[in-house]
């Protein structure tokens, strides 16, 4: 939200912003929020998710739950603000696989499809990711920012 309220209050146009991370049931919630930056500030997406799998190491299949969230915030310029959240559940996977994705895909298992994120193909998990379902509830709540703003254009010229 912060992202989003910046950048509509600095171009006086609506603004969309998005956050992602990977929340692991067994550590707590770990990743989460610091995804990116889980194994240090210039960590490769290798590093982060080798640092990750040895924090689970021992663990069974069945503690191994994880969860990609997506948050999406739109602003307007006039400080009308939302946001919507997608979710893709998962496990962690005991290695990596896959060469499709990027980040924590080779190590985020999918039981549905018996693949991680990395093994399935780009237009597959553009279907089932938490980024395309925040997308798609973005879709359903953005046209009303649109008409809003189409409509504060409209009363200024109408008042001036």
């Amino acid at each position: 939200m912060k992202k989003a309220v910046a950048v509509a209050l600095q171009t006086g146009r609506i603004a969309i912003a998005d956050d992602s991370g990977l929340v692991v049931d067994a550590l707590q919630g770990r990743p989460g929020v610091f995804s990116s930056r889980y194994a240090g500030e210039n960590a490769t997406d290798a590093e982060r998710f080798q640092k990750l799998l040895g924090e689970m190491s021992g663990l069974p299949q069945e503690k191994r739950g994880a969860v990609f969230i997506c948050a999406i915030a739109v602003c307007s310029p006039e400080g009308k603000a939302e946001t919507v959240v997608g979710q893709c559940r998962g496990e962690i996977a005991f290695a990596p696989r896959g060469s499709y994705g990027f980040g924590y895909d080779p190590i985020f298992y999918l039981p549905e499809s018996g693949k991680t994120m990395a093994e399935i193909t780009p237009e597959a998990k553009n279907r089932i990711s938490h980024r395309a379902k925040a997308l798609e509830k973005m879709k359903l709540i953005l046209p009303k920012f649109i008409q809003e703003k189409k409509a504060c254009r409209k009363n200024r010229r109408g008042s001036e």
